[in-house]
């Protein structure tokens, strides 16, 4: 059941072009169901909507699922009923989070044929020369630089993103009565 819901919200809001508002409740249904009934049953739901989406829209919609949201809600989950410190898991769902967009990002470069991460990382490069001869800094910047400076954009988009899940995810499984089996920072506690 949870795998039909979160395939058909994937599925509806990609067809409406809605993801940018509901793209934080992708993975509810993974975490719920790992929290409820363990790690295999996660790893079901993830597969089983995986398979849903591959059969109702084909697999590049079914790798998107799985890279963006279906790894990072069993990673939290999982996470989450072993009981791990929130630190732990905001980073280590971070990291699931960037190593999944950028495996997307090369999927949908070879799909389309065109470099996609050349071509982020040529503006991010263009963008900092740019920004230095302004200050009057007569320096190209280096292409080491230029990627050092893109992964560590990419690892604040996603925790950025992954720390407000977390919130979100608590607020809403401490509504459910699931408060016990959680382990909150306590700034958390004391809002919630």
């Amino acid at each position: 059941m949870f795998a039909a819901v979160s395939g058909l919200a994937f599925l509806l809001s990609n067809s409406l072009a809605i993801e940018r508002y509901f793209g934080c409740f992708f993975a509810l249904p993974i975490v719920l169901s790992t929290m409820r009934w363990g790690v295999a049953a996660g790893r079901k739901t993830m597969v089983a909507t995986a398979v849903l989406l591959f059969v109702l829209s084909g697999p590049v919609k079914a790798i998107t699922y799985l890279l963006l949201h279906g790894f990072l809600g069993f990673t939290m989950g999982t996470i989450w009923r072993l009981k791990a410190s929130w630190g732990t898991s905001v980073v280590l769902c971070s990291m699931v989070r960037a190593v999944g967009a950028l495996v997307n990002v090369l999927i949908a470069s070879y799909l389309i044929r065109e470099n996609i991460l050349a071509l982020i990382t040529i503006n991010v490069h263009a963008l900092f020369t740019y920004i230095f001869s302004s200050m009057g800094i007569i320096s190209v910047p280096s292409m080491n630089l230029i990627y050092f400076i893109f992964g560590v954009l990419l690892l604040l988009n996603c925790g950025s993103f992954v720390f407000l899940l977390h919130l979100l995810y608590a607020v809403f499984f401490t509504r459910l009565g699931m408060k016990r089996s959680l382990r909150l920072p306590k700034w958390l506690e004391a809002a919630i």
